[in-house]
């Protein structure tokens, strides 16, 4: 099946909500499922939230592999305190601590995308019986360094398609992939086939995605399970710039 989200529909669900680790009050918008699911479901989940300035996100892990992208404001991650940014894009196995998180002065936003709806609470390391919550997996946790958007006149310019890969080929051997895909106003790409993986998503990070006869804007998602032959990406009238995050083949 293939879903779609225009991130101007899901933003008018946008709420004040409370963090499960630290309970500070942040906005949080549901794009795909539930704010948390807590078992197997049908269909991706994807949340953002909306970090208030200097929160902290505890060090915690999740039962579902996921990417997040970070396409506003600014914070560090991890113990060594690597810089958040616009448009950084990380990649976390199932089952693999990442964090704390703690949000800049201006704020911090990161979307979680996954691909099915899982177990996907937070287990907080600062919490007892964590480590019986732990399965194995391959501990992957990738970061991209902040990714640059072309500016309006230049996107519009393009007149060539360009596939650029995220990470490196040795992590990416399970049918885990990233890539940025450039195109110019009205210009078209096949996506990757998404029999090859587990699916993946087309996320809008600057111009507009033509769907259906609409412009879906930036940050809108498009997603595309397994099932599918094929996902013909297609740029809107000033060009799109889009990531393609394709999941990994897991043996559950």
């Amino acid at each position: 099946m293939i879903y779609v989200r225009d991130s101007a529909e899901a933003l008018k669900g946008r709420k004040i909500t409370k963090s499960p680790g630290s309970g500070a009050e942040h906005w949080n918008t549901v794009f795909f499922g539930a704010r948390f699911s807590t078992e197997p479901g049908i269909g991706p989940h994807s949340v953002m939230t909306e970090m208030v300035p200097n929160e902290v996100v505890l060090q915690h892990f999740h039962g579902v592999t996921q990417f997040q992208i970070f396409p506003a404001g600014s914070g560090k991650i991890g113990k060594k305190a690597l810089e958040l940014k616009p448009l950084i894009v990380q990649y976390k196995d199932h089952h693999t601590a990442y964090g704390p998180i703690t949000a800049g002065p201006q704020g911090l936003t990161f979307m979680s995308l996954r691909i099915k709806t899982g177990d996907a609470m937070p287990i907080y390391l600062d919490r007892p019986g964590y480590r019986e919550k732990l399965k194995p997996s391959r501990r992957r946790n990738l970061f991209t360094p902040p990714l640059e958007l072309s500016t309006e006149q230049v996107l519009k310019s393009r007149t060539q398609a360009s596939w650029e890969p995220l990470f490196p080929a040795d992590k990416t051997d399970d049918g885990m992939a990233a890539h940025m895909l450039r195109l110019g106003p009205g210009m078209a790409a096949m996506g990757p086939d998404p029999r090859i993986a587990a699916g993946y998503y087309v996320f809008v990070a600057n111009g507009g995605l033509s769907k259906d006869g609409a412009v879906l804007p930036l940050w809108s998602m498009v997603v595309v399970e397994p099932t599918e032959d094929a996902f013909e990406i297609k740029a809107g009238e000033n060009g799109l710039e889009t990531l393609v995050l394709q999941f990994p083949i897991e043996n559950e």
